[in-house]
């Protein structure tokens, strides 16, 4: 059978894998699939709504069964009723971003965004981090103006004035660091633990293990690989912006690969506590429509098999 594995650069381990041929070796069939050539859905409001793009293309025709995304899209997937579950997660990602604006803008703290327009990747781990940020001040969703941006471009927007606050990260906040003084709001750290995560569909996980293990080892294999030759990887994603007619620094693309933690890991209790705080704070602010637990996500097997391949790389 094939099999469909997404892809994007905001993953970076799944996009480098995408270029090394290594999970090839192990499943000669695959088929990868860039999300960002999957047909768009309309743009939902970041008011009231969650985007359900990358848990609606496990199983959508045309999609793929094994993506990898940052913190919350599993969430929305699962409050949408679709059957996923985990592979694992990275080690914390608290360095890949923070809450900032400009040093000039008159904001001192959270607690100065009521009424601001805040910009963020809507739907990403960038929703997550603002809400946790706004409740620990006592603000809630409705206190802002949630601003869809995309992750590059949010920070040309801050700059301009089109948004008072940003949640950037690297290596887009590079391109504003060098000529923009700013102040940080919030960093991640301290706030969650920010990690990549990977998860597929219950059926495919059930009636593919051999594949899903393979898919597991490969990525771990590719991970260390990353780790090794930081300058090579980053070059992968400084040759896709170019060949989509843009720029892209390698020094900044290596440094936000340096900077970042590579590995699969299994699921742990502090990350499904945190998963599940997160799922309560977006259902009391009207960001998802029904309760869920995010721990009937979890497959005991899967998480065994990470642990294991993780020690044998």
């Amino acid at each position: 059978m094939t099999v469909r594995v997404g892809y994007f650069p905001h993953n970076n381990s799944l996009f480098v894998l995408r270029h090394t041929g290594m999970l090839e070796r192990r499943l000669p069939d695959i088929e990868w699939v860039d999300l960002r050539e999957l047909p768009s859905k309309p743009p939902v409001d970041p008011v009231n709504a969650l985007p359900t793009l990358h848990s609606d293309w496990l199983f959508d025709d045309g999609g793929y069964d094994v993506i990898g995304t940052g913190f919350t899209p599993p969430i929305t997937g699962l409050a949408h009723g679709r059957d996923l579950v985990y592979i694992g997660i990275s080690g914390p990602r608290v360095e890949n971003g923070r809450l900032v604006v400009k040093a000039d803008s008159g904001i001192e703290s959270v607690a100065d965004l009521r009424g601001k327009r805040v910009g963020i990747a809507h739907g990403s781990w960038q929703t997550t981090l603002l809400l946790f940020a706004l409740d620990r001040v006592g603000l809630t969703w409705s206190d802002i103006v949630p601003v869809d941006t995309d992750v590059r471009e949010g920070g040309a927007e801050l700059v301009g004035g089109a948004i008072d606050a940003w949640v950037g990260a690297y290596p887009g906040l590079t391109d504003i660091e060098a000529d923009t003084e700013l102040r940080t709001l919030v960093e991640t750290e301290g706030l969650f633990s920010h990690p990549s995560l990977w998860f597929t569909r219950r059926d495919f996980a059930e009636n593919n293990p051999e594949q899903l293990r393979a898919i597991i080892e490969a990525l771990q294999e590719s991970d260390e690989w990353i780790e090794r030759n930081p300058h090579a990887a980053a070059q992968y994603f400084v040759d896709d912006v170019e060949r989509r007619g843009g720029t892209a620094s390698l020094d900044a693309w290596e440094a936000a690969l340096r900077g970042r933690p590579f590995g699969i890991n299994p699921v742990t209790d502090e990350f499904l506590d945190e998963q599940q705080r997160a799922a309560d704070l977006l259902l009391s602010n009207g960001l998802l429509t029904r309760p869920i637990q995010v721990r009937d996500a979890v497959v005991p097997w899967i998480g065994e098999f990470v642990g294991t391949a993780r020690s044998t790389v």
